[in-house]
């Protein structure tokens, strides 16, 4: 059974939503605090998480970067009494999949989590990164940039699973290292790290897109596609 987290600090909207998506065959934990969401999140998994972007001991922000950073494949959906643009961009820059803004018609917002469920099965199903320039197919470990074939190690394609999985998130080396290391079951080493990052950086950018961005004293994030011109 699909498992939803939803973090709103309103009773009422919490357990109305909790209500509808019971009876739409979701299971659902409902949490009030950041607090009570991290104790939810600890040991547990969830298909994906609800989250109100103001909540009473903090912010939604910072816990869908938790999310994001703990468990990569969970889908985050944003509630906001805000609808400014700025607002937005802050809550997809942190890895949000969707914004609904309050007051939402509780159909809409059934409507949007069940495309949403819909969009990443499909995707899990296929295990397959399509940006419509760069194609990543990680079953078959093949990839190619607008049609030209490239050619990764299976070392490359674990990092780059993490990436694509974490777009514009920050990861620190030591994220990195901690998941490369258990895709693998062997250590990882710093050194290893930096070779890995800098050879699939040369085989993206020869073709003039910067994909991965350092940040310097931190780590690095996936930015997806940006033109270095």
């Amino acid at each position: 059974m699909i498992k939803i987290l939803i973090v709103e600090d309103d009773m009422v909207l919490n357990q109305t939503l909790a209500f509808n998506l019971k009876m739409a065959g979701y299971q659902v934990i409902s949490a009030y605090t950041m607090e009570q969401a991290r104790g939810e999140l600890t040991g547990s998994r969830f298909d994906l998480a609800v989250l109100d972007v103001n909540l009473p001991d903090g912010s939604g922000l910072d816990l869908c970067r938790q999310i994001k950073v703990s468990t990569a494949g969970t889908p985050v959906v944003f509630l906001t009494a805000n609808n400014l643009e700025s607002d937005m961009i802050r809550g997809y820059e942190v890895g949000a999949d969707d914004y609904i803004t309050k007051p939402f018609p509780v159909s809409v917002f059934q409507k949007k989590v069940a495309a949403l469920l819909n969009m990443i099965s499909k995707k899990d199903k296929q295990n397959i990164f399509n940006n419509g320039r760069l194609q990543i197919d990680y079953d078959k470990l093949t990839a190619n940039i607008s049609g030209e074939p490239l050619a990764f190690t299976p070392m490359e394609f674990r990092m780059l699973k993490v990436f694509t999985d974490n777009p514009k998130i920050l990861l620190t080396r030591q994220v990195l290292l901690e998941k490369l290391w258990d895709a693998d079951e062997k250590f990882v080493d710093e050194h290893t790290l930096t070779a890995t990052v800098s050879r699939i950086r040369g085989k993206l950018e020869e073709h003039g897109y910067v994909y991965i961005k350092t940040v310097y004293g931190m780590g690095y994030m996936w930015v997806g596609e940006k033109d270095e011109g």
